[in-house]
């Protein structure tokens, strides 16, 4: 092998070499290539799958809080709608003393307008000072109250009297920090004590007076007879007066005797279907002519339904009732007018009459003891008229009162209980012919 020969064999191996070498390092560096991109994937699909994971748990939370959102809400409208169809009312006070809750029906009861709720607890109650001074207590104390029953002021809108139950609210430490109370009311069960109360005592006024009156009434007949058998023609001039004062006076007291007899007498009632319209009528009819000669005017007007009563005595009673009206506007300079007005109340199922006149009306301090026996304003009244009116009215389970003692003219109104057949709506067309005024 020459020179030239064995130069390109050594150059043809170095060449070789160098060219393995070139491949064996292309070949790591691809394989290094491989694995890395092959570890580079595992990382993603384990960073990604962590990634799913993370987004699924997330979502389980906002179900979670989405659902515990719709009960909280549920929950919340569900007590909104308790307090809101109570027929008893709810008050909640805090510890400052600041009305927190107070439902529809407990601002019905303490006679509240739409945002008189809002504010202390004295000045919400103003017209309920008993009821606010129980609350206090109670929150106060930490004491409950139950079942105290508190009248509320003379006057005022809403119940007359209410059941109370307060309680303190305590913290899960179990300190008071305000306090919860129920009322009911109780309006129609002190009507009806008090009723059942009035009619015992007319009773047992009634076996009291009785014989006494009788007894009056036989020595006033004996002067009455003694005085009729003097004929005055055949006394003295002088003498004449003194006899016609006697009979007068006989008859006056005689006419008070039976007055009270009929007052003291025990009332049985002969129930039968009346026709209130024909009472009421009849009523207006008796005194229409001696307000006609006064240029007076008595009308008649309203619904006027039957009742379950004794026709004889409610037509007593209204005539009475019609009749003080009339004479209680006898000083007056204007014409009398006399107003008898009917309505049905459907929800209380009761016949409400009021009897109006443009009087000088009655003094509120006279008021409570208008209807008691022998109490009148009137310079010769005998002060049996409203109170047997009261008796009459009693016995048929209604009610007679004063609507508005102080203003000028009088307002008595007269309830009764419907008939159990009545409709539960009052039609409103009117069941008779209004008299129109004189």
């Amino acid at each position: 092998m020459n020179q030239s020969g064995a130069l390109l064999l050594g150059l043809t191996v170095i060449v070789g070499g160098l060219a393995a070498v070139l491949a064996f390092a292309v070949l790591r560096i691809f394989a290094a290539a491989r694995t890395v991109s092959k570890d580079q994937r595992a990382e993603g699909a384990e960073t990604a799958f962590m990634a799913t994971a993370l987004e699924g748990a997330l979502e389980a939370l906002r179900t979670q809080e989405r659902a515990m959102k719709a009960r909280a809400e549920s929950s919340e409208r569900l007590s909104d709608e308790i307090i809101t169809s109570m027929t008893s009312g709810l008050l909640v006070v805090s510890a400052r003393g600041e009305v927190r809750t107070l439902n529809p029906a407990g601002r019905v009861l303490l006679g509240l307008a739409e945002g008189d709720e809002v504010g202390g607890l004295r000045e919400v109650l103003r017209h309920a000072p008993a009821l606010a001074g129980i609350i206090e207590e109670c929150a106060t104390t930490g004491r409950a109250i139950v079942r105290r029953a508190v009248p509320l002021a003379a006057g005022a809108p809403g119940a007359t009297h209410i059941g109370v139950t307060a309680s303190p609210v305590r913290d899960d430490k179990g300190q008071p920090h305000g306090a919860i109370c129920l009322f009911t009311d109780l309006s129609e069960i002190v009507e009806l004590e008090e009723q059942l109360r009035l009619r015992d005592s007319l009773a047992r006024l009634g076996e009291l007076t009785a014989g006494i009156a009788h007894e009056f009434r036989n020595g006033l007949a004996t002067i009455h007879g003694y005085s009729r058998l003097l004929n005055p023609d055949r006394l003295p001039a002088e003498f004449r007066p003194y006899v016609k004062g006697i009979r007068d006076e006989a008859d006056a007291l005689g006419e008070v005797v039976t007055n009270f007899l009929n007052f003291a007498r025990p009332t049985e009632l002969a129930l039968a279907p009346v026709d209130m319209q024909a009472i009421a009528d009849r009523a207006a009819d008796e005194i229409r002519p001696e307000a006609t000669a006064r240029r007076g005017s008595v009308e008649v007007r309203g619904v006027f339904p039957s009742v379950e009563g004794d026709e004889v005595l409610l037509r007593q009673a209204f005539s009475n009732l019609v009749r003080n009206a009339l004479e209680a506007c006898a000083d007056q300079p204007e014409p009398p007018k006399v107003l008898i007005e009917g309505h049905v109340d459907g929800p209380q199922r009761v016949l409400r009459i009021e009897v109006t006149d443009n009087g000088p009306g009655i003094d509120p301090a006279a008021a409570p003891r208008v209807f008691r026996p022998f109490f009148s304003t009137k310079a010769r009244g005998t002060g049996l008229g409203l109170a047997l009116v009261q008796k009459i009215i009693v016995t048929h389970n209604g009610r007679v009162m004063v609507v508005n003692p102080g203003e000028r003219g009088a307002r008595f109104a007269v309830t009764l209980p419907l008939r159990a057949d009545h409709p539960p709506e009052p039609s409103a067309r009117r069941s008779g012919t209004a008299h129109p005024p004189v």
